[in-house]
């Protein structure tokens, strides 16, 4: 059984030159969160290592602030 090729994913970000990502885009961070509210990981997202940390750090805040929650429904 062949091993599967994994296609390398380009960050979203990177691609579109963003440097902050605010975190009252909730409509933008709700993509990287999963069903449960859950921040999906690196894999999944295919963000660089550095918007990563800036995503999850945006939705812990917009958590706090209200505009996203902590769990799903």
């Amino acid at each position: 059984m062949p091993a599967k090729r994994q296609r390398n994913q380009v960050c979203v970000f990177c691609a579109e030159k963003v440097e902050q990502i605010a975190f009252r885009d909730t409509d933008v961070l709700r993509k990287f969160t999963s069903g449960q509210n859950k921040i999906l990981p690196r894999k999944k997202t295919g963000s660089c290592a550095k918007h990563q940390r800036l995503i999850a750090k945006e939705i812990k805040r917009a958590r706090q602030m209200g505009l996203l929650g902590y769990r799903g429904h």
